[in-house]
């Protein structure tokens, strides 16, 4: 469980002579590198799972990354701290949209093929059950998918633990009933 803020960060290395800070450049790249390809699409998803469209996940992750990137000596929870910053630049992003215009759609190496938008959606079954919840439920059930205990969601969203559960046992008997109406469609 971490209780760190992405705001808040302490620095983990001191002043060190040229060539072992070169060293330790090297060795800090290697470790940011290994954390984002083992990170940067489970993060996307982690937005997808909030609400967000497939392309603004995919440009908020890289923006988060690229944060994590330059704080990487101060930030102490990488996982935390890159999931808590997405749900934070999500919010921001809701929160300043008027009118949704359709963006045009331009490859990435998250989305090399932006046509195909609408194909990776509809293979992925809880895309329609996620954004049918209600928002704190999404938001609960997101943060489950991604990893985080009911104490963590808790901390990071600035609720009880007694909340979260009770949200994520509304999503799961929501996921349950909507699984089964699934079934007896088949």
């Amino acid at each position: 469980m971490s209780t760190h803020d992405p705001e808040d960060s302490t620095d983990r290395t001191a002043a060190a002579p040229p060539d072992l800070h070169q060293r330790a450049r090297q060795r800090t790249d290697e470790e940011f590198s290994a954390f984002y390809r083992q990170t940067v699409r489970p993060l996307t998803g982690f937005l997808i799972n909030h609400g967000a469209a497939v392309r603004l996940a995919a440009d908020i992750a890289q923006e988060i990354m690229f944060d994590a990137y330059r704080n990487w000596e101060r930030i102490t929870h990488p996982k935390s701290w890159v999931h808590k910053a997405a749900s934070r630049a999500l919010a921001r992003q809701i929160a300043s949209v008027e009118e949704p215009v359709g963006d045009v759609a331009e490859p990435s190496s998250l989305v090399p093929r932006p046509d195909a938008i609408a194909e990776w959606e509809a293979q992925h079954d809880a895309l329609p059950l996620l954004r049918s919840l209600p928002m704190k439920q999404r938001q609960v059930l997101a943060w489950t998918l991604a990893g985080f205990t009911p104490a963590d969601i808790a901390d990071h969203l600035g609720l009880s633990a007694e909340n979260i559960r009770a949200n994520l046992r509304k999503a799961r008997r929501t996921a349950a009933a909507y699984l089964k109406a699934r079934e007896e469609e088949q």
